[in-house]
């Protein structure tokens, strides 16, 4: 069975794109670059060897005379920079209009529709903010309360937080399933409704990283996934996946409470390992291709919107230990892709996603390698995956 392994490194920009002032950004803005001279220089191996110190000049990342891929830089075609639009132009499908942006809060009709719908009373908040700013400034009133707390950021994002010690996890979920069905039903062309669980610990709210849900508008055209899927194959959603798609196209998902889990079930899906009657939300019989696509979130969430250059540091780091397993692991017949969807420079101001080129690798075992220099398009991933599994 022919197989395509695409791991995307959330946020992992590798520079400023021409058109960032648009979206609020500076030239400045290089999240790998930046959190690598932040660093002292990033050890990342693995990654060296494939060829990403020879897309650009990284602190700490070797210049290798032999990389054992094909490399890149990717710009994006669609507009936004945010993970929906990215994930989806890496699936071959580009964006002719953005997704809405709410710079100034949700209009009053829009939130009469979502008390109404829910019954939550009231809510709390309502303005662009740090997700974990909004929680301390307002989980007293939270508690008193007991109103959601909505927010939106730069991104094209309704969010819903609870302490869900207060407000239970099934009824925040219930809450943005229905505020998804408002919205579409409303044509408010909002990207992802996001459920932003908390509890308080040790006096502080602290996000519940691993009950996070995004409900993401459907895909409007088919992509990669459906592809893949409507050939006979297996599309396994690792991580954040299954939601930015909507379950289109996807035949087996898992979510992830970190990093490491999501590297360890990418490791044991490659090994075949991975128990897939469990996960399954679609039957496939007798698969002769199979995508396993992976989202690592941390560097974006916890690290990159947190201005915490150091912990990205160290999450790409481990990243790097994984990959020499996985590369280990490939088989003849498996093609391997790490890139990424957008920036998240945690050293420039603001917590918000950056407007960024991204790097691409492509790896299998007979590849020749070479520097594919400049390719314009996410969707580049799709066309060359495509290829290798229709070979």
């Amino acid at each position: 069975m022919k197989r395509a392994v695409i791991i995307v490194i959330d946020s992992m920009g590798i520079g400023a794109m021409p058109d960032c002032t648009d979206y609020n950004d500076v030239y400045e803005c290089n999240t790998l670059g930046n959190v690598a001279k932040f660093c002292g220089g990033l050890k990342l191996p693995n990654l060296a060897k494939l060829g990403l110190g020879n897309i650009r000049e990284f602190q700490g990342l070797e210049h290798v005379e032999k990389p054992l891929a094909q490399y890149a830089i990717m710009s994006e075609k669609s507009k936004g920079k945010d993970t929906t639009t990215g994930h989806w132009e890496i699936a071959g499908l580009v964006l002719d209009k953005p997704f809405a942006t709410f710079a100034h809060g949700f209009d009053n009709e829009l939130i009469h529709k979502f008390i109404e719908k829910t019954q939550c009373g009231a809510i709390l908040g309502n303005y662009p903010a740090s997700g974990t700013k909004i929680i301390e400034d307002l989980n007293e009133k939270h508690q008193k309360t007991k109103y959601p707390i909505v927010y939106t950021s730069a991104d094209s994002v309704f969010q819903i937080a609870c302490d869900i010690d207060l407000i239970p996890l099934e009824k925040l979920y219930r809450w943005c399933e229905i505020s998804r069905k408002i919205l579409d039903e409303g044509g408010y062309n909002i990207s992802r409704v996001i459920a932003r669980p908390y509890r308080v610990i040790d006096g502080k709210p602290t996000r519940i990283s691993k009950d996070r849900r995004d409900y993401s508008v459907v895909p409007h055209k088919p992509t990669l996934l459906n592809e893949i899927q409507q050939s006979g194959g297996e599309v396994i959603a690792i991580g954040k996946i299954e939601d930015i798609f909507s379950k289109s196209g996807i035949t087996h998902a898992v979510h992830i409470g970190n990093n490491k889990e999501g590297l360890e079930l990418t490791l044991k899906a490659i090994q075949n390992e991975l128990d897939l009657e469990k996960i399954k939300i679609t039957e496939v019989k007798n698969p002769d291709k199979s995508l396993i696509f992976t989202n690592l979130v941390d560097t974006d969430m916890l690290y990159g919107h947190r201005n915490d250059a150091k912990g990205y540091g160290m999450a790409l780091e481990e990243i790097d230990v994984y990959l020499g397993k996985i590369i280990e692991n490939l088989k003849d017949k498996d093609l391997l892709v790490i890139t990424a969807d957008h920036g998240c420079d945690p050293t420039v101001e603001g917590t918000d996603h950056t407007r960024e080129y991204v790097p691409v690798i492509f790896y299998h075992k007979n590849i020749e390698p070479k520097n594919l220099e400049l390719l314009n398009g996410f969707d580049n991933v799709a066309k060359y995956v495509r290829e290798w599994l229709n070979e």
